[in-house]
């Protein structure tokens, strides 16, 4: 542990989030944009489904833990979603029980503490026509379409509602994006640098307009170490320096 302790951030999910902070990602953005201000932890699994990850509620956010997380984002349903194998083998889960395990996933967090927040992403859609022609010669055939997607995505977003918590469509985010199908991803599922920059999008979005007290938008969150110093790099005057703890001009994106 090191300290002063800051607002942790816990991104939860499979490969969307495990990759996160590669390829340009949204979780390697989060961070940047919430420096000084918020820890963003990555809890990402490759490959992971929702009955995966009911099973390691407790050993991933302990109830018994000394601070729990300010924020966590969830990500389960781009695997869930697969098609089912005959072997009855692989990461598909049925719709119902889909919903049931991530009903299970939002009671869980919500139980953690009063002041933890909820935000809940949605499958995003694929490029079927890369998934299909690039599939490796270790997986047996994968059947992953739109039409799936969609169908998880709807479910999310509807239980999503029914429990009060915030959720980011991304199903319907990418797609207002144009040649969203060869931008958006480096494989056809796993995200490019622009995927991950409409995911930033949606979660600042969120975090903006909910009316959570505090406020986990990271324009109203206090910066760590925000005093003037005389150590700082000295102004054009060459008499008073320059406070460099709220600079963003590095940024490729000026977020809101």
């Amino acid at each position: 542990m090191v300290g002063p302790v800051r607002p942790q951030f816990v991104l939860f999910g499979s490969s969307i989030v495990q990759l996160s902070f590669s390829n340009g990602g949204w979780g390697a953005i989060l961070a940047d944009v919430y420096a000084r201000k918020a820890d963003v932890l990555l809890r990402g699994y490759f490959g992971w489904n929702s009955r995966r990850a009911i099973q390691v509620l407790d050993h991933v956010f302990p109830k018994d833990a000394s601070t729990q997380p300010e924020l966590i984002i969830t990500y389960f349903g781009g695997n869930d979603s697969m098609g089912a194998h005959p072997s009855g083998l692989g990461p598909h889960v049925p719709v119902p029980e889909y919903i049931e395990n991530m009903k299970q996933i939002v009671n869980y967090l919500k139980g953690l503490s009063d002041s933890t927040r909820l935000i809940f992403l949605t499958s995003p859609p694929v490029d079927e026509e890369r998934v299909n022609k690039y599939a490796s010669e270790h997986f047996s055939h994968l059947v992953r379409t739109n039409e799936l997607c969609q169908t998880y995505a709807d479910a999310c977003v509807k239980l999503c509602q029914e429990l009060d918590v915030k959720v980011v469509n991304l199903f319907t985010a990418f797609q207002q994006r144009e040649n969203w199908m060869t931008d958006c991803f480096t494989d056809g599922v796993h995200l490019s640098a622009a995927g991950s920059k409409i995911v930033v999008a949606e979660i600042l979005k969120v975090l903006k307009e909910a009316e959570w007290k505090p406020s986990l938008h990271w324009k109203s969150m206090p910066t760590e170490f925000a005093e003037d110093s005389p150590y700082d790099i000295v102004g054009a005057d060459g008499k008073t320096t320059l406070n460099p703890s709220e600079w963003t001009f590095h940024r490729e994106i000026q977020w809101d």
